[in-house]
């Protein structure tokens, strides 16, 4: 059975940092590409970060860029988001998610979706910037 359980999310004040964990079970980690989204309240989902299954290549959207850093663990089968300087506007409730897409539908998992080649999704952790 496929798991993805993402962990860390939770309340912290303008300026703070949060550490977002994503556990993997019943698949190979280094297979995939893997991805953090969020969906703000009345908002669709927007892609965050995003690490390529064949080069390691990484991808931001430009909101979050020199504050927030994707990483995995493929022996840990768990993909990380530290979260720095965090603002009101990045409160949502964060998902973690992995897949099998070719290098074009890669590089829109951080435009506008839908999003294609995403073959599993974690069911979210919430995350709530405020004072």
């Amino acid at each position: 059975q496929v798991q993805l359980v993402e962990s860390g999310g939770g309340l912290v004040q303008p300026g703070g940092s949060l550490r977002l964990s994503c556990v993997t079970s019943g698949i190979t980690l280094d297979d995939y590409a893997v991805g953090w989204f969020r969906e703000a309240s009345g908002k669709e989902r927007e892609g965050v970060a995003c690490i390529s299954r064949f080069d390691g290549n990484i991808l931001y959207t430009d909101s979050v860029k020199g504050r927030f850093t994707i990483s995995r663990d493929n022996r840990k089968n768990t993909v990380y988001l530290q979260m720095n300087s965090l603002k009101p506007e990045d409160t949502a409730v964060y998902f973690c998610a992995i897949g099998t897409p070719s290098n074009r539908l890669f590089r829109e998992w951080v435009d506008s979706g839908p999003y294609y080649g995403i073959d599993y999704w974690g069911k979210g952790t919430p995350v709530t910037v405020s004072s």
